[in-house]
């Protein structure tokens, strides 16, 4: 079995920032141009890991940033602050009524950015050909289980035949890379892993497996009862034989393995267990126009107050750029003074 240390983190840099210039430089000498933006923090599935049966309460649509005023960000990211990757998130972002004409303004602009979408597909059967049409790239699909019964467990929801149709759509509209992303729980979703692959290696998907991350809004994550990245290797490696891909890796999360002696690939996100963070290129948009360095942060930087009390393009840009200095070199999990963001994973955006 093969593993792969943790990146480490790069060499402090000075602290200041030039007003009207630049990019997003934190102080650990790591550039961001990967944004992830949050379209709304609703969502259609109740996953186990992410929020209760019952739901949250939902951002009032006044605190939401407009669709003009996200495409506004969006710009400014690309135009002014060397954004050149954008990943439309939410809750779920199909949710959002506004979406493929956002997507077609993200397109648009110069130089202009790869645009993906991550979304629990359903409703994307319907979706993809708007999408498409928008310009949209490539898209991801958060799917833990190919049983019906276990993702009506998981999820609370009894649609795993529309997120299948949503999958086919998507590559027919030629939304690829078509990329499937699960999370394994323990004792409820472990045995998933090895027909997920196959599932993924026949239609030609692309599978990441992602370790369960302390997001969840019931705060009920313990690392003990994580399966790792390497409980998922061991469960692969029983059935396939993996290969570590010696393409360069990059920023990209995901550490990768070719299947079989074939060019197709799996991948593993092993953001607890093997972190990255030395390599993090991302600056993350909540659905109320809140900053966020890191999916673990407990600060935020406010730019929708900014933006709705007439500040310039410029002023936003060096609002963002400070607010770039403030992230920390690593997403401490394993310190003990580690605390659970208060915002859930759907507030936040994947």
């Amino acid at each position: 079995m093969t593993t792969v240390s943790p990146l480490p983190d790069p060499q402090v840099r000075p602290t200041g920032v030039t007003p009207g210039s630049g990019g997003l430089v934190d102080r650990h000498g790591r550039t961001a141009t990967d944004l992830r933006v949050s379209l709304t923090d609703r969502c259609n599935l109740r996953c186990t890991y992410c929020m209760p049966p019952e739901g949250l309460d939902w951002l009032p649509k006044v605190e939401q940033l407009t669709d003009d005023e996200v495409v506004r960000l969006v710009r400014i990211g690309v135009e002014q602050l060397g954004i050149r990757e954008v990943r439309f998130t939410g809750g779920e972002p199909l949710l959002r009524p506004g979406l493929p004409g956002i997507v077609s303004a993200t397109t648009a602009l110069l130089p202009r950015p790869e645009v993906s979408l991550t979304t629990n597909a359903v409703g994307l059967s319907r979706m993809a050909p708007a999408l498409a049409a928008a310009g949209l790239d490539r898209i991801n699909v958060s799917l833990d289980t190919l049983d019906q019964a276990r993702f009506k467990q998981l999820t609370y929801r009894d649609r795993l035949p529309d997120v299948l149709a949503g999958l086919k759509a998507a590559k027919n509209a030629g939304l690829t890379p078509v990329k499937i992303n699960t999370v394994l729980l323990r004792g409820i979703n472990e045995d998933d892993a090895v027909p997920l692959l196959e599932y993924c290696l026949e239609h030609g998907y692309e599978l990441r497996f992602i370790e369960q991350m302390p997001l969840d809004a019931h705060h009920a994550w313990t690392r003990g009862e994580m399966v790792t990245a390497d409980d998922i290797l061991a469960k692969l490696t029983a059935t396939h034989t993996l290969v570590p891909d010696v393409e360069e890796r990059g920023a990209a999360p995901a550490e990768r393995w070719l299947v079989d002696g074939t060019e197709l690939t799996v991948g593993i996100i092993a953001s607890v267990t093997r972190s990255f963070c030395g390599a993090c290129d991302r600056t993350r948009l909540t659905a109320d126009g809140q900053i966020r360095n890191c999916l673990f942060a407990r600060e935020e930087s406010d730019l929708r107050a900014a933006l709705r009390t007439g500040a310039s393009d410029a002023e936003l840009a060096d609002r963002w750029r400070i607010a770039t200095l403030s992230k920390l070199p690593g997403h401490g999990i394993d310190d003990p003074s580690f605390l659970q963001p208060t915002r859930p994973m759907s507030a936040i955006g994947g």
